[in-house]
């Protein structure tokens, strides 16, 4: 008997073996690839922490160039020396401590409850860094980031990225100009920890002035602006008393 292939029941049937069929065969790719793309989440960490401590394979053209995916696991071991957890007050080494994730330590804070906050300690050409994770809201969706610092409370290097914000205006963050300007600034201001401010007319668009506490804002993005300030501040807060400690008097 032939089947009727225009009647309701059978494209209901059709549609609904398909489904199971695709949504089967997702879920097997999903399950096999979950393991590459958490190693590639991994190294992303990596390459991103040594990015803001100045490791990078970064030329004159201006673009942004990580520690090639092949190579950032053993850079990442030469170049971070230790991995702290503040937790409860006190101060706890933990090998994985890249590896927390601060919207759930942050969502952990809102409600109360206490909270992992990760610092990864590296060494470069004699020099040390205190690298510190951020996430933060932009306009439309999170945005997140490292911040390495020397023990005079002077950024040494940053690295910021997004999830959706507007091309060629919000998410230009993540454009080397725009993360270069960090470099020099102090989050204190005298004894007051102040962050920096993402500042629309600041009057210093070359970023000469390293004592104002400001870098320039990115055309067209003042939200996004708004939500790297905020986001500065934010960490520079939780993690103060911390910074307190390695202050060089």
């Amino acid at each position: 008997m032939a089947i009727n292939t225009s009647n309701n029941v059978y494209t209901v049937i059709f549609a609904s073996i398909m489904v199971v069929v695709v949504g089967s065969i997702l879920a097997f790719l999903a399950s096999g690839l979950k393991p590459m793309i958490k190693e590639n989440e991994r190294f992303e960490k990596q390459q991103n922490i040594l990015y803001a401590m100045g490791v990078n394979e970064n030329d004159d053209d201006g673009s942004v160039n990580f520690v090639a995916k092949s190579e950032v696991e053993a850079t990442f071991t030469q170049y971070i020396k230790q991995q702290l957890v503040l937790e409860n007050g006190q101060i706890l080494e933990d090998d994985e401590a890249y590896l927390i994730d601060m919207k759930q330590q942050l969502a952990k804070i809102k409600n109360g409850e206490d909270a992992r906050l990760p610092i990864m300690v590296g060494e470069k050409d004699g020099k040390t860094y205190y690298i510190i994770p951020m996430y933060g809201k932009g306009l439309w969706d999170a945005i997140w980031g490292h911040i390495a610092i020397d023990e005079n409370l002077v950024v040494q290097g940053v690295y910021f990225d997004h999830k959706a914000e507007t091309p060629g205006l919000g998410a230009n963050i993540k454009a080397r100009y725009f993360m270069d300007d960090f470099s020099g600034e102090s989050i204190l201001d005298g004894t007051r920890y102040a962050g920096i401010n993402v500042a629309k007319g600041n009057n210093d668009p070359l970023n000469q002035d390293k004592d104002d506490n400001e870098v320039d804002a990115l055309a067209g993005a003042t939200i996004t602006g708004n939500g790297v300030s905020a986001m500065i501040s934010q960490t520079v807060n939780l993690y103060k008393n911390y910074l307190e400690s390695i202050r060089k008097q």
